[in-house]
């Protein structure tokens, strides 16, 4: 429950008192306060609130785009989510470059210290897994280890982010590290640093937690997504999921499934290629997460400018056996959620070099598809159809069927003004970087 919040919206609509009183109710619903401690609290609230946002200022102040992050689908992995970040990466582009940044629409971004390329990827836990703090901790550590690796880099540093409400359980913070920690040791990589705090110091009250992790590699050589060639095939291992599949199990009761996302396999190959020196010949690694086959090959497409064609069933048989079972029995599209199986893209000769190496560490790993000239991605299942990521991703809770797919009638008009919301915050930070240089040597 954000206080802060809640209370500047029904300052908005009602009196102070009423407001007060409105305030006094929600504490005490969370709360454990008398009638006379929760009133303190929301007086101070209402102080904090009214202090705050009753002026204005340049730099506290921002452009407001009327745009809402649910209604644009901003972290559903689909369409909306997809523009955003293409938004973002532009905004990096005109600031300082590194060698791939987010405006290549790679996970990891990559930096060149000497002779070697440094990997940094950071990801934010699943925001429906607070409540089971190991496997967020789990399913967060393996994902941003994974975005380094598909880079071509060797894992050599984790570091963490996590924050908790102020009714939430401290022992939270133990068992999201102890799930953290798992997927270190598996991988021999130390957990380095990180902080701790609550979400919205005493104005947000309840137990909800959220965070990341991050993690840095090195190595010789890179493979991001805009390196795929025409002729190249697709590989693909196979994927039982991570956080995305960790919460569709939970959300509809089918608990045993989890146990089949506990896993490292997807790490343990991309170590194979690394270790046996592959990456340099391999053109394109990367992970099915973002809105599943559907949203990265659309984003492979649009960074290389090649076409990607799909073999429907060769896909539909690299998902494990019981998390494809469980999507079809819930009506959930495989291809438009993260099944997190390694996507490499290279040449034929270098391909079963790859498939040699991966099987022979225990993971399961098919070509089930290649590039070709034009743009776009395309399934075959007897005849080549367009691939197309949707709004968002499948749907994979109850509460997502109810949200849906589908995309808002204004989009266009939401594009037009999330693009001036994006030229707002540059000039913010052009008239910033202007007033600190004033007069300083920089």
């Amino acid at each position: 429950m954000d206080l802060e919040g809640y209370a500047r919206k029904m300052l908005e609509r009602f009196d102070e008192d009423k407001v007060k009183e409105m305030l006094i109710e929600r504490i005490m619903e969370i709360k454990d306060f008398s009638y006379e401690m929760a009133e303190r609290w929301a007086k101070a609230v209402i102080t904090e609130v009214k202090n705050a946002y009753s002026k204005t200022n340049p730099v506290l102040d921002y452009y407001k785009s009327g745009v809402k992050m649910g209604e644009f689908g901003v972290g559903s992995r689909g369409l909306g989510d997809f523009y955003v970040h293409r938004k973002i990466g532009e905004m990096i582009s005109k600031s300082v470059r590194s060698v791939i940044s987010s405006a290549d629409l790679d996970d990891a971004g990559v930096v060149k210290v000497g002779d070697y390329y440094v990997s940094v990827s950071i990801d934010g836990i699943h925001s429906r897994l607070s409540e089971f703090p190991f496997i967020a901790g789990f399913h967060v550590t393996r994902a941003c280890m994974r975005d380094v690796m598909v880079m071509g880099a060797k894992p050599i540093a984790v570091f963490s982010d996590i924050h908790i409400a102020d009714d939430g359980d401290v022992s939270k913070i133990f068992d999201h590290i102890a799930g953290i920690l798992t997927v270190c040791e598996l991988m021999n990589v130390p957990l380095v640093s990180g902080s701790t705090l609550r979400i919205g110091g005493d104005m947000v009250i309840g137990e909800r937690m959220t965070g990341g992790v991050g993690c840095v590699g090195v190595s010789k050589h890179i493979t991001p997504r805009k390196n795929v060639k025409e002729g190249d095939v697709i590989l693909l291992t196979e994927g039982a999921g991570g956080g995305t599949i960790a919460t569709t199990a939970i959300y509809y009761g089918m608990h045993e499934v989890v146990e089949e996302t506990l896993n490292i396999d997807f790490l343990i190959a991309c170590n194979a290629v690394i270790e046996n020196d592959l990456v340099k010949r391999i053109h394109s690694m990367s992970d099915v997460t973002n809105g599943g086959i559907r949203g990265d090959a659309e984003e492979i497409s649009h960074v290389s400018g090649k076409a990607l064609v799909f073999d429907y069933e060769k896909c539909r048989s690299m998902v494990n056996p019981r998390v494809l079972k469980m999507l079809d029995e819930l009506e959930i599209d495989f291809m438009g959620v993260s099944i997190d199986s390694l996507m490499v893209i290279c040449d034929e000769e270098t391909a079963e070099e790859v498939k040699g190496v991966v099987k022979s560490v225990g993971v399961r790993i098919e070509e089930v598809g290649w590039v070709e000239k034009g743009r776009g991605a395309y399934i075959f299942d007897g005849e080549k159809r367009p691939l197309k990521p949707r709004f968002r991703e499948s749907a994979y809770t109850p509460i997502k069927k109810v949200v849906g797919e589908e995309k808002p009638k204004n989009i266009e008009e939401m594009m037009r003004k999330i693009d001036i919301a994006v030229e707002k915050a540059l000039k913010k930070k052009e008239d910033v970087i202007r007033m600190i240089k004033k007069g300083k040597k920089i």
